[in-house]
Order: C-alpha cells, then sequence, then structure tokens
C-alpha cells in the first residue's frame, strides 16, 4: 500500500520544508522507490499566477501549464520527476471546487461545512492518483498555527486515522535557534512547536531541527523526551552553503533509514547517491569566476527569480567556475550611466517579467551588450525587448514596442486576435480576466538548421516551458529579413516566433520561453551552459588582451 509522508513547519516561515521534503524524495528514490510530491497552500488565491513575485517569489510552469508555487521547482531540481496541475492545490481552488458543488445541489441542501466538506476535497486530492507508486510526499504552506492551514492539518490528520499508522509519517521542520548573546540552542520554540501541532491531534514521528549551529547530543535528547519522540528521530538540519548537500547531510543523519524502519520497508545499506557526491565533489573543484549581470526589477527579493539562479548554479558546477550574479535594478540605469554599470561584467542577462517599470532602461543595458559584444541572454521578456531595441536602432522603427507597454506604437509584439477571441477580451487593452491568460505550459518548437541556438541544443526539435502574453507580431517579420537578426526557432504550428539571435555576435540569443525551468543539477540546460562557456571566453580575452 501506498506511503504517505506529512511535512509540516512551525515556529517561523521560510525554514526549508521545500529543499527538506525534495531531499528526502531524493534519498526514497535512491532508495529504489517511486514517488510523486505534492504541495497544499492554504491561501485563497486560485494560483500564484497573479501575485507579485515580491510576495510570493517566483512562479512555477509545470509542463502541463499549472502556475504552481516555487517550491515544486525543488521538487523537480531534486528528482528529475516533472510535476503536474494535479500535484498543487490552493484553498482557492479547495473553496472553488466545493462552492461550485453546493451551487449544483451536490451536498443535497445540506449544511456546508469546513468539516466534513471542505477536508474531505483536501484528502481527495492527496489520495488521487496515489496507487501508482510507493510514497506520497504533500507539503503543507505555511506553519502550525495558521487560521487558513487548520483545514489541512485536520484533512491530514483524519488520514493518518483512517489509513493506519503504519503507513503514514509525520515529519516536522521548526527552528533551533542559537543565541549569540548566551552562546547556547533554544529548544523551547520546537517544544511549543510540538504541543501546538499535537494540539490538534498529530504527533510528529520525526522532527527536523533547522539551526546555524550543530545541535548537541544532550539537545536532541531534551527535545525528544519533552516532544515524546524517539532521540534518533530528532534529525540535525544545519545551515549549508548549498542546498545540494542537503541530500547527504539528511542521510548523514539517517532520516531514509527511520522513515523507512516506521512503515516497515526495507532500507538499501548500498542506495546508490553517486549523483549527489558528484554534485558535493564538483562545489569543491570550482575556480575562477565570471560576473553576470541579471538586470530586472524584483531583485529586493532573489526568490522572484529562483529558477534562474539555481539555473546559473546548475552551470557553475558543470564549469566548476563561480557564476557571480550582480544584480542591478532596472531603474538604476539610463543611457549615460549604463557603460559605468555594466562595463567590467562577463555576460548581461535580461530575464522575464511583467509590466512597464524599467522597460526603457532594460532596452539600455541591452543595446549596451550589443554594440559591445557582451555576451547577452534575454528570457522572454528579455527576448522581446532585445528585438525591439534592434528594431528601434538598426531597422530605425523609432516607436518599435509591445502594447503591453504602448498601445499606440508600432506594435513588434502584440497580442494576437486568437488570444483576445480565446481569453473573451473586449480588445487588447482589455483588463478582464488577467489570471489565467498566459501562454503557459510545454510546447514544441522548430529551430532553424545551422543556427547557434540549433548547435547548442544539437537538435532541430525542441520542448520548452512558457510563461507570456505577448507575441512577435509576424506582420513585421519582412522588416527584418537580411538583417543582423535571424528568427532562429518557430513553435511548431508556424504561428509565433521562439528564438532570436544575432548572426555577428558571439552570443547574443533571446528565448520567448523559460529555459530556467528545466534546468536540473544533475542536467544543466544547454543554454546555460553555452551561455557560461561565452562569458568565460569573454572573461579570457579580456584578460590577455
Amino acid at each position: 500500500m501506498t506511503k504517505f509522508i506529512f511535512i509540516t513547519g512551525g515556529v517561523v516561515s521560510s525554514l526549508g520544508k521545500g529543499i527538506a521534503t525534495s531531499s528526502i524524495a531524493a534519498l526514497l528514490q535512491a532508495q529504489g522507490y517511486k514517488l510523486r510530491i505534492k504541495k497544499l497552500d492554504p491561501y485563497l488565491n486560485i494560483d500564484p499566477g497573479t501575485m507579485s513575485p515580491f510576495q510570493h517569489g517566483e512562479v512555477f510552469v509545470t509542463d502541463d501549464g499549472a502556475e504552481t508555487d516555487l517550491d515544486l521547482g525543488h521538487y523537480e531540481r531534486f528528482t528529475g520527476i516533472s510535476a503536474k496541475k494535479s500535484d498543487s492545490i490552493t484553498s482557492g481552488k479547495i473553496y472553488s471546487k466545493l462552492l461550485l458543488k453546493e451551487r449544483r445541489g451536490d451536498y443535497l441542501g445540506g449544511t456546508v461545512q469546513v468539516i466534513p466538506h471542505v477536508t474531505n476535497l483536501i484528502k481527495e486530492f492527496i489520495l488521487d492518483e496515489s496507487k501508482l507508486v510507493d510514497f506520497v510526499l504533500c507539503e503543507i504552506g505555511g506553519t502550525v498555527g495558521d487560521i487558513e492551514g487548520l483545514p489541512y492539518f485536520e484533512a491530514i490528520r483524519q488520514l493518518g486515522y483512517e489509513l493506519g499508522k503504519e503507513n503514514t509519517i509525520y515529519i516536522h521542520l521548526t527552528l533551533v535557534p542559537y543565541l549569540k548573546h548566551a552562546s547556547e540552542l533554544k529548544t523551547k520554540p520546537t517544544q511549543h512547536s510540538v504541543k501546538e501541532l499535537r494540539s490538534i491531534g498529530i504527533q510528529p514521528d520525526i522532527i527536523l531541527c533547522r539551526s546555524e549551529k550543530k545541535i548537541p547530543e544532550h539537545e536532541r535528547k531534551k527535545i525528544g523526551l519533552f516532544c515524546n519522540i524517539k532521540e534518533e528521530n530528532v534529525i540535525q538540519s544545519q545551515d549549508l552553503d548549498s542546498i545540494y548537500k542537503m541530500p547527504l547531510a539528511y542521510h548523514h543523519e539517517g532520516i531514509d533509514r527511520q522513515i523507512l524502519k516506521i512503515v516497515n520497508l526495507p532500507y538499501n545499506d548500498n542506495a546508490d547517491l553517486s549523483i549527489w557526491k558528484d554534485i558535493d565533489k564538483n562545489n569543491k573543484l570550482i575556480e575562477g569566476k565570471v560576473n553576470i549581470a541579471v538586470v530586472g526589477k524584483y531583485h529586493s527579493f532573489k526568490d522572484s527569480y529562483k529558477s534562474l539562479i539555481e539555473a546559473f548554479k546548475h552551470a557553475e558546477m558543470y564549469h566548476k567556475c563561480k557564476v557571480e550574479l550582480i544584480w542591478i535594478a532596472a531603474e538604476n540605469i539610463n543611457d549615460n550611466n549604463v557603460s559605468e554599470k555594466l562595463n567590467n561584467v562577463d555576460g548581461i542577462v535580461v530575464p522575464g517579467g511583467f509590466g512597464k517599470r524599467g522597460i526603457e532602461e532594460k532596452i539600455s543595458a541591452i543595446k549596451f551588450a550589443r554594440i559591445n559584444k557582451i555576451p547577452f541572454f534575454g528570457i522572454c521578456l528579455g527576448m522581446q525587448l532585445a528585438t525591439i531595441e534592434f528594431a528601434r536602432n538598426v531597422l530605425n522603427i523609432s516607436d518599435a514596442n509591445s502594447t503591453e507597454f504602448d498601445l499606440k506604437c508600432t506594435n513588434i509584439f502584440d497580442l494576437m486576435q486568437n488570444q483576445i477571441k480565446d481569453n473573451n477580451l473586449e480588445n487588447k487593452s482589455s483588463k478582464a480576466k488577467i489570471g489565467g491568460t498566459l501562454r503557459l505550459g510545454n510546447y514544441k518548437c522548430t529551430l532553424e538548421k545551422n543556427t547557434k541556438i540549433q548547435n547548442i541544443y544539437k537538435s532541430l526539435q525542441i520542448e520548452e516551458r512558457h510563461r507570456h502574453r505577448y507575441e512577435f507580431n509576424v506582420n513585421f517579420i519582412s522588416e527584418f529579413i537580411n538583417s543582423d537578426l535571424e528568427f532562429s526557432g518557430m513553435s511548431s504550428d508556424g504561428k509565433y516566433i521562439e528564438t532570436m539571435e544575432l548572426k555577428s555576435h558571439p552570443w547574443f540569443i533571446g528565448v520567448q520561453y523559460h529555459p530556467e525551468y528545466k534546468s536540473r543539477p544533475f542536467s544543466p540546460h544547454p543554454l546555460f551552459i553555452s551561455f557560461i562557456d561565452s562569458a568565460k571566453n569573454k572573461l579570457n580575452s579580456s584578460l590577455t588582451s
């Protein structure tokens, strides 16, 4: 029978439940078990798609087009298993489904309540498609005690009762703070967090203790005694300099052995952890450094670019060369200071984003990269702005722009008529139904033979994940024929431009999709590998000149 692992958090948020869940999943994979990971978020939004990156961080997109919490990106990067729409739920989705059922009369006129109706829908989500795997790992967002999370804790409590102790495990991640002035680790926050969890009927089987210091044995015994669990199930989760060291760290702590012991499944002493050992080894071999400028507008909250950051870390390990990301707020750049801001970088990235703020400043950075032959990587919005910059400054279409920013411009990028029709918008300026109107998920792309990007992928057919609303207006494609800019990739149906590049530039590539979503530590994305290789070449040439 399928085993269910419920991962909860306490004391404070952002302790790393997503990394802990992903690391545990990786260890169970190494033991030969099939698994699935699900995220349950208590907030009332339908999905994170329309939420500000400053509040929620990056929106991660799955192959089948779900806009999800960034933790699903961690799940994919640690396990290599592509997440699906059915792996993510929010209270917004739960209550939407509940109210639809009530309006249809599915509850036969009865009183609709949190228990059993909301909790039943949560349990349905957890149990859905679970028979195909050995383990289902469920991460509950937020912390114990949050009022909006109570239905989720009640639902997993009920599942523990219904499925039986031998089929359910509760893992609780808490903070064990170190008080510098007292030179002591404090276990009281953990004790209170577990007390809160037990008050709603859940006794944790394993406690993960997040701390910046090593937790002495006597403190572990204390936690075990006061929280009513065995000392060997008090697992240290000490701060590390790389999240990719966590699987090995948890393995050395014995969490995989303890999990399998609790559910009476065999443990393999010779599990293959070579992938994680190789990653750890490559981290230790890193030498040299390239400086990559990231010109965006969400820099005050780095989680807004989580997949991008991780994709560069994967390329860093591949090249064994430090990739130093230089975060530059777009608003701080203009034509007068762009040289000062960007002159000493080895590559420039303009990532995805929405809205008018910082657009002209990003275009200044792109122009600088083009003229000065600095490796440039435009992702989604970055690709659009690179095309607009070329149209303005090379093709002399002075008012070239996107209708996202200027409805009266020469619309190099625009909403297509089928988008307006499919989303029931009155016109391209309509603000109705913003949520769910993007081109989302995995789409096929055909690359032009012998182009830079085709040589990087070493394939004519690729599939990448998208998250954007505006497309290149193919009515202007003739303007670019015989120019230095080449549209090197098209959607498989021939309707949309997917990639662009400059023929005479060492490395100037823009892509409409988000390649960072598919990068893995054990399989870095080829575009990031190639971009960093070009940045290294620029650095070496500048050192020898």
